[in-house]
């Protein structure tokens, strides 16, 4: 006979929510907070420092906006310009740096113990195209069972293997025992 209820908690897994990327917006025209500011116009003629009044009079004579390019100085630095030109240039040259980057991914290959010639051969011009582009190459050697015991040919085999890699390379990581095996990561030169 049950004298009391059993309570049972349930544990909620809440995952924090990544937090919105603020983008961060140079400030134009009345949004300007400087009762000062250093001018420069559409030819890149500093006019020198002048109150926000007088320049938002002179950026609408140029039929153009007063945009904050440098809101740190003392006075800010404010370009008379069009807007959205300054973003667009803004946003191309965020673009081009972007493709700039050089993205290197770290490929793998794994060799079983007794994995025979043909197949090793196979897996080496693997290799060799994945250190041609410009990628990392992580080479494993896997071990099962009573394969555990004979480690020290399973080196020599990963050793024979890497330096079968005709492709001029160095080692990242030296060859170093894993849970599963050996493995070692190289990368070209």
């Amino acid at each position: 006979m049950l004298l009391y209820k059993a309570k049972v908690r349930r544990r909620r897994h809440n995952r924090p929510k990544p937090k919105p990327q603020v983008l961060v917006r140079s400030r134009l025209n009345e949004q300007i907070l400087a009762p000062e500011v250093v001018v420069i116009d559409i030819d890149n003629i500093n006019h020198g420092t002048m109150t926000l009044a007088d320049a938002l009079v002179l950026a609408k004579e140029q039929e153009a906006d007063l945009v904050e390019v440098s809101p740190l100085a003392v006075p800010p630095v404010c370009k008379i310009t069009d807007f959205g030109k300054l973003q667009y240039r803004k946003d191309k040259q965020e673009q081009q740096q972007k493709a700039k980057q050089k993205k290197v991914e770290t490929k793998g290959i794994r060799i079983g113990f007794r994995t025979d010639s043909h197949d090793l051969l196979f897996k080496k011009t693997q290799a060799e195209k994945f250190l041609s582009k410009g990628h990392k190459v992580r080479i494993e050697i896997v071990l099962r069972g009573r394969e555990k015991a004979m480690a020290d040919k399973a080196r020599e085999n990963l050793n024979l293997f890497i330096q079968s890699i005709t492709t001029p390379h160095r080692f990242e990581e030296e060859v170093k025992r894993g849970p599963m095996g050996f493995n070692a990561l190289i990368v070209a030169e």
